[in-house]
Formats: structure tokens, sequence, C-alpha cells
């Protein structure tokens, strides 16, 4: 169900870009195939990126909190460095590639696109 909402929001918004049809803001015209392609892949990196935090940040916070607290990181053990600033700092890497990933994507879907 949720590829079908991802659709047709794309549509809605293609719907939109044509009533508003304002030349330089134009969206490329995707078919529903490469629309729900498109979707699929955001959704997918999004999912993936959203594992990799919840292992850095819980795995590494907690689970392996006391393996982690073997080494030291500025002074502090490992375990509490990863539970206080590594999952913030993994955050904002995170969101960086997302932003770089989906860049890519675009050009991808839009070879027009600067």
């Amino acid at each position: 169900m949720g590829q079908c909402r991802g659709a047709q929001l794309v549509s809605f918004i293609h719907e939109q870009n044509n009533d508003n049809n304002t030349g330089s803001n134009q969206l490329p015209q995707l078919t529903k195939e490469q629309a729900s392609a498109y979707w699929r892949r955001n959704i997918s990196l999004v999912i993936k990126l959203l594992i990799v935090w919840f292992l850095v940040s819980y795995g590494c916070g907690i689970l392996l909190v006391d393996t982690l607290n073997q080494f030291q990181v500025g002074g502090y053990k490992l375990g509490f460095w990863f539970a206080q600033q590594g999952s913030i700092y993994v955050f904002i890497v995170l969101v960086f590639y997302y932003a770089r990933r989906m860049a890519a994507l675009d050009r991808e879907f839009d070879p027009d696109q600067k």
C-alpha cells in the first residue's frame, strides 16, 4: 500500500506542476513505472540509513556498551562516547550521505538537472 501512496503522491505533484506550468521549476515527466521506481529507491535508501543509525545508537550505545567500554576516545569510554556523541555524529554523516545519494538519484531520473 505504501508504494501505491508514493505513486499517488508523485502523480499529484506532477498534476500540480502541470497546472502551474512555470517553466523553470517544471518537474520531469515520469511514467508511473519510473515514479514507482524512484519512490521505491528513495524509501529503500531511507530504510537502510535508519538501520545504520539504529545499529550505531542502540547497538553501540546500549547493547555493546560493556565491550566498547574497554576502549577510550578522548579520555572517555567508547560505549559512553557512542551513547552521548557518536550517534549524533553518525546521524549528521547520514544526512549528508542521503542528500548526496538523492541528488544522484534525481539526476538519474532527470538527466537535464544540473
